[in-house]
């Protein structure tokens, strides 16, 4: 059963049944609140993303509303989007996702009047490279957005704007391999492009230098990871592109202990809800 704080809205896409968890933190009342629309993985749904990235904390702390959609699949527990070359059902069947989020977001605006610029999608693997196809495809309603542990899974991408890109990969990663291809646990046998390949692609859309600043951050919990931060800015329109690459990390959520040791090490170097909303309130989308 949910909790009274979180509604399950519910609409039909294509003919398809489709729903969004909506959680409306006290704090978010009044004004305009902004949006982060959090994708999960491929296997699971919305309630599983819910507990697993933990950002219901940092929308009562900082006041935004957060819209948790689930995908598309035999059953309600293992869903997928259709974020290009992956994943599974959603894949298979041409499951329109863009048009489904283009609706979530009409439908959200019957029940909360959200600021219209500071819309932002976030996801995990499956998620993260549904986030980037929102991103090359919906940049009139998407802010920003931030990948974690998931590529971009097309090509070519030409958004009607640059759009700024946060993203978060280990080297460990076995599921979605830091250098591309297929991971040894891949779940879904589609090869995987690189991350490095997805920032360029994007740093060269967001006309960003091509030389990153880069910093090493401080190993301040000693578990056996390190934190690099690539920064590509300034892009046109004050957009940027950020690489977290944390070395010794698997398929996990930074700064978030998994509940499955099989998705490998996670890092308390670094949080990654902290710096998500830090990088979603710098990057508004430019009024029209």
């Amino acid at each position: 059963m949910l909790e009274s704080s979180v509604q399950l809205r519910t609409l039909t896409v294509e003919g398809r049944p489709r729903s969004y968890l909506l959680y409306v933190p006290p704090s978010a009342a009044g004004g305009r609140p902004p949006v982060v629309i959090a994708f999960h993985g491929a296997g699971t749904n919305a309630e599983a993303m819910r507990a697993f990235c933990g950002l219901d904390e940092k929308a009562s702390e900082n006041g935004f509303v957060l819209v948790y959609p689930s995908g598309t699949g035999r059953r309600d527990d293992l869903l997928t989007w259709n974020a290009g070359n992956c994943c599974g059902y959603a894949e298979r069947q041409r499951v329109d996702d863009v048009a489904y989020v283009n609706a979530l977001m009409d439908d959200l605006a019957t029940v909360v009047a959200y600021d219209e610029n500071r819309v932002f999608a976030a996801g995990m693997s499956n998620g993260a490279m549904m986030c980037y196809r929102l991103a090359a495809e919906l940049s009139q309603r998407i802010a920003a957005i931030a990948a974690v542990a998931g590529p971009m899974a097309i090509d070519p991408v030409a958004p009607s704007r640059p759009v700024p890109i946060i993203h978060f990969h280990g080297s460990e990663d076995e599921f979605a391999p830091l250098a591309g291809g297929i991971g040894l646990k891949s779940l879904y046998r589609a090869s995987k492009f690189s991350v490095d390949s997805t920032i360029r692609a994007w740093v060269n859309v967001n006309g960003c230098p091509p030389r990153p600043q880069v910093t090493q951050l401080a190993d301040l919990a000693g578990d056996g990871t390190t934190v690099t931060v690539s920064r590509f800015a300034p892009g046109r329109n004050h957009s940027e592109v950020l690489l977290y690459l944390i070395a010794g990390m698997g398929h996990t959520w930074p700064g978030r202990q998994p509940t499955l040791n099989y998705l490998g090490p996670w890092t308390q170097n670094i949080i990654a809800n902290d710096l998500i909303w830090e990088f979603f309130a710098r990057h508004p989308k430019p009024a029209a």
